[in-house]
């Protein structure tokens, strides 16, 4: 399974990434273009343990089992699925003002050691382990950039 601490897959994700423009529109979902790199950034910041956000109650009940079924195997992520309320991103704003910030977030992931995951807990999924974040979010970046056809 891809991982986003593999550094070819962070060059493919990267080149998809350069590709989204203010004229991208979404196959999917609410968000507009600049707004899923938002999103995306912020979720960045998180999983390579820059911020922390609290647990959400219904990822206490069930965001163990969800992790287990998205990485299950490399099928892509399920369209329109539910967002922490700390990432839903509601202003809105130029692709070209936050895109090098996004890029750089992905390239920020060749910086991350398995020691910053010893006490890493997702706001949904709980503890995750180093690997799974890597897959997570290869996962979950592949899934947005889709959206916007790249």
């Amino acid at each position: 399974m891809k991982t986003i601490f593999d550094q070819n897959t962070r060059q493919e994700i990267i080149e998809r990434a350069k590709k989204i423009n203010n004229n991208s529109q979404a196959q999917w979902g609410k968000m507009d273009a600049f707004q899923m790199m938002v999103h995306c950034t912020k979720n960045a910041n998180l999983l390579q343990a820059k911020k922390q956000y609290p647990r959400l109650f219904i990822g206490r009940l069930f965001g163990k089992m969800a992790l287990k079924s998205t990485l299950k195997n490399d099928k892509i992520m399920s369209k329109n699925s539910p967002t922490h309320p700390d990432f839903v991103i509601k202003e809105t704003g130029e692709v070209a003002d936050i895109k090098d910030k996004f890029i750089q977030s992905i390239k920020d992931y060749s910086n991350v050691h398995s020691d910053n995951y010893q006490d890493f807990v997702h706001p949904f999924f709980g503890k995750m382990t180093l690997e799974q974040v890597g897959q997570w979010e290869y996962k979950h970046l592949d899934h947005h950039l889709r959206q916007f056809g790249a």
